[in-house]
């Protein structure tokens, strides 16, 4: 079983990131992670230029967080088992900043005074990528660096055409499919997962009233209450399928042992769905009952 980290707190992520970044690379760059991080806190806290600290309450710096220690994971075991393509100190890098600025497009800048960053749902993929190229090459990355990072974080929107994404090399397109495999399964993992569905749906109303007829998938839900009962549904109809087939069941690297043995993070969001079921199923039925 993964150690516990508490997912609110920067720095116990980032300890733990960076122990197996240099597990995984014992001569890799000492100072790379503890700076990753700092340059992604910075953002999302309202210390770059004239961007405000990040104000969606839902995807928030704490969802960056899960995501990325999920994909540090994954990578981690990936690499212990020697898996192809090899994934280089470099691209292992790459992807950790790729996943630490997926989320980047839920800033706003500090003219902008209306609503919160969460009216930026439809679009926030593509001005993630943006912001990142953008930020990461002011820190001294190249074009060659931040076109792979863009690719990778188009893998985490909800209706990406993962075949139109213009991979360089299977390495890149393997780190893809990981950060969005992470992506959805570090936050439907987390244990207050389910306590924020509420605040999600939030996001999304926000979202449909500051996009009025631009059609989301987003419109299909009605109420908290209705998010909360659907949400089964987003993990046994899309999820699962997303993992399994799209992202080419890279999650089973994250078994112990892999690829059959138990594998923690399944484990923990079927506990969320199981709290979901309990509380709109199993209520539903003895009522019907009674």
């Amino acid at each position: 079983m993964f150690v516990q980290v508490e997912t609110k707190d920067p720095h116990a992520v980032e300890r733990e990131v960076r122990s197996i970044y240099l597990n995984c690379f014992p001569g890799g760059t000492v100072d790379f992670v503890p700076q990753a991080f700092r340059w992604a806190s910075d953002c999302f806290i309202g210390k770059y230029a004239d961007y405000q600290s990040i104000d969606a309450r839902y995807h928030d710096f704490e969802h960056t967080l899960q995501g990325t220690l999920c994909l540090a994971r994954l990578l981690g075991c990936r690499h212990k088992v020697c898996a192809l393509p090899v994934v280089s100190p470099r691209m292992f890098e790459l992807g950790l900043l790729a996943i630490l600025f997926h989320d980047s497009g839920y800033l706003k800048k500090r003219t902008d005074t209306f609503g919160t960053g969460a009216k930026y749902t439809p679009v926030h993929v593509k001005r993630s990528a943006e912001f990142a190229k953008d930020f990461l090459e002011q820190q001294g990355l190249t074009e060659e660096e931040t076109a792979p990072i863009q690719n990778m974080i188009k893998c985490t929107g909800v209706n990406a055409d993962l075949k139109a994404i213009p991979f360089g090399s299977e390495v890149e397109m393997v780190l893809g499919y990981a950060l969005g495999t992470a992506d959805l399964l570090g936050q439907m993992a987390a244990k207050d997962y389910v306590d924020k569905l509420p605040i999600l749906y939030q996001e999304f109303s926000e979202s449909a009233r500051f996009n009025p007829g631009m059609a989301t998938n987003f419109e299909a839900f009605t109420s908290d209450e209705d998010l909360m009962q659907k949400t089964i549904l987003f993990w046994e109809g899309y999820v699962k399928r997303k993992i399994n087939l799209d992202f080419q069941q890279l999650y089973k690297f994250l078994a112990d042992p892999y690829p059959d043995g138990p594998n923690w993070y399944l484990y923990w969001i079927e506990a969320n769905m199981n709290r979901l079921r309990r509380l709109y199923f199993d209520s539903t039925e003895a009522a019907e009952q009674g």
